[in-house]
C-alpha cells in the first residue's frame, strides 16, 4: 500500500500528513506515508485528476480531497483498502 499526502506545502497540507501519520501508527501500518508538496505535490494532485488540494491518495487513487482533522475517517479510508 502506498500512501501520499499531496499538497502545495501550505499549513492545512502539513497538518493533513500528521492526521494521516497518526492514523497510520494507530493501525499499526508498517508502510511508509509519503507527503509530495510544492510543484512535485502540485504535479502529482494534477495527474491524479483532483481539482484542489489537499488530497489523500492511497495507491495512486484519490480518495480524500480538501483536510479533515477527523483521525477516525482517516483509519477509515486507510482501513478500506
Amino acid at each position: 500500500m502506498k500512501i501520499q499526502v499531496l499538497g502545495s506545502g501550505c499549513p492545512t497540507c502539513q497538518k493533513l500528513h500528521q492526521v494521516v501519520l497518526q492514523a497510520a501508527k494507530e493501525l499499526q501500518l508498517d508502510k511508509q506515508v509519503e507527503y509530495l508538496s510544492g510543484s512535485e505535490g502540485i504535479s502529482k494532485i494534477m495527474e491524479l485528476g483532483a481539482m484542489s488540494s489537499p488530497v489523500l491518495a492511497i495507491d495512486d487513487q484519490v480518495v480524500m480531497t480538501g483536510f479533515s482533522g477527523d483521525v477516525n475517517k482517516i483509519k477509515t479510508l486507510l482501513s478500506k483498502i
